[in-house]
């Protein structure tokens, strides 16, 4: 008895299955559809999400790690076209520049290593598998680079500076880069166009932290020398020259070679050599003579001597 009541029970439900099927069944289901959520759009055709403050400080942070890289790379090329050109018959032009490329470029690549370590995770799995791999890249050079030192080989430094330029020049982004990145992950992509240091032709202010004096635009021109190019004026150990390219200065009986590059004032005395980047420079030999550094740009070095 009770298995032929549930033989009923579905003979009546397929009754009903059918019935929905006849004249009446599409309007039943129009009023049904008109009723029933419509499914959600597509990923694909939704607005990308607002970025948040601290995935656009990554992003920002990201990009400009990469634009000082950029300029490295640029700058180390000219760098070593420069000294390649130099063309003094003594050779020293050339020595001077290799000796102050080889001098800052350590530095530059390590402060850059340090910046990327300093950035943390952005909460996006393939944009910190990229931060991981770029700061690897900049670590790994910037440790072969540590033991490049003017100090070491001191004859070596011209041939020495194409192994570190070839060395710079490895640093470019692993890929995907960020901008490709960006394209793939809509949260990304939002960050990216967020972050002002990501936008086309963005440049570091180039402000500087330090106190005391500013240094004398290097673009202006340079105060006039006391003794302008009359380096005789320096016998007694008291003179203000000016300094366009070499000189060979005698001051106090200590002979001085003088190199005044873009970037640089290098000062040659007997077996001893000393290098400055700017204003402010002093060196000092062993007699007590001193030579300071008022002023330099492109154009040259005001150069001041004293004796005790």
């Amino acid at each position: 008895m009770g298995r032929s009541r549930g033989v009923a029970v579905t003979v009546a439900g397929l009754v009903l299955a059918v019935g929905g099927c006849g004249e009446g069944g599409t309007d039943e289901k129009a009023a049904r559809s008109s009723t029933e959520p419509k499914p959600a759009r597509s990923p694909s055709s939704s607005p990308s999400p607002s970025p948040s403050s601290e995935l656009v400080e990554w992003a920002g942070d990201m990009c400009e790690s990469t634009v000082a890289l950029r300029n490295l790379r640029k700058e180390s090329a000219a760098d070593l076209k420069e000294i390649r050109d130099s063309d003094d018959e003594t050779g020293m032009l050339a020595h001077a520049r290799a000796l102050s490329y080889l001098s800052t470029t350590p530095a530059d690549v390590d402060t850059v290593a340090g910046e990327l370590e300093a950035i943390g995770a952005s909460g996006v799995p393939a944009a910190d598998r990229l931060r991981d791999a770029l700061r690897k890249k900049v670590r790994s050079v910037a440790n072969e680079l540590e033991a490049q030192s003017p100090a070491v080989g001191l004859e070596y430094a011209e041939s020495t500076v194409a192994d570190v330029d070839k060395r710079v020049q490895s640093l470019t982004p692993p890929q995907p880069d960020l901008p490709a990145l960006a394209k793939r992950i809509p949260r990304l992509a939002a960050a990216y166009e967020h972050a002002e240091q990501c936008a086309p032709g963005w440049k570091p202010d180039g402000a500087s932290g330090g106190g005391g004096s500013p240094a004398p635009d290097a673009t202006g021109p340079l105060p006039k020398a006391a003794d302008g190019r009359n380096y005789a004026a320096c016998s007694d150990g008291v003179c203000e020259v000016l300094v366009t390219s070499t000189a060979d200065i005698t001051a106090k009986g200590t002979k001085v070679h003088v190199i005044v590059a873009d970037d640089s004032i290098t000062f040659q005395s007997g077996g001893g050599l000393m290098q400055f980047g700017g204003a402010g420079g002093e060196a000092g030999f062993g007699n007590g003579l001193k030579a300071n550094v008022v002023a330099h740009n492109q154009d040259g070095a005001v150069l001041k001597f004293s004796r005790p």
